[in-house]
């Protein structure tokens, strides 16, 4: 395994949004069995140093490939479009103001753990939602759309997150 593959070609994987995570995951513990360190402790340093070199590269492909947000910044990176610029429309800013705002209320609300729940469901939906726009966008290679769809993404992670962080405080 070369350490210059980039990320689908470590797994063998055609370079795409939608993924099997099974044969990924499958993929991942094979070749985690033929590089793992251990194998190497009778080995010289240059081959200790770089199955452990592998083993990052592949512990990273992993992490990145598996989640769709991480994975849909990969492909965009691949196709060298900067993922730092802002792309979104007024609709989908005024969406989040309106989230966020709702976000904040909850502390006051009785029964608070319950509409959190009713929120943290929503925002699973639009995150599937987006999942498989994503899913159509980079198909289609409309990269516009998905970094869009991608930055669209990251928000309702970071919501999700924040949501999560509230739900801690609340219990």
């Amino acid at each position: 395994m070369s350490l210059t593959k980039n990320y689908f070609e470590v797994f063998n994987l055609t370079i795409a949004f939608e993924i099997d995570i099974n044969i990924l995951t499958k993929c991942y513990q094979d070749l985690q069995r033929t590089v793992h360190p251990d194998k190497y402790a009778n080995a010289s340093d240059q081959e200790r140093r770089l199955a452990m070199q592998k083993t990052t590269q592949i512990n990273e492909a992993f992490q990145t490939l598996k989640d769709p947000l991480k994975r849909g910044l990969y492909l965009l990176q691949l196709r060298h479009i900067d993922t730092n610029i802002s792309i979104m429309d007024n609709n989908f800013l005024m969406q989040q103001i309106e989230l966020h705002e709702e976000l904040a209320t909850f502390r006051q609300q009785a029964n608070p753990l319950e509409k959190l729940q009713h929120f943290l469901d929503r925002i699973e939906q639009y995150k599937k939602q987006i999942i498989n726009t994503l899913n159509q966008t980079f198909t289609q290679q409309d990269y516009d759309s998905a970094h869009s769809g991608v930055q669209k993404l990251q928000f309702f992670s970071r919501l999700n997150e924040e949501a999560l962080r509230l739900e801690e405080e609340l219990i």
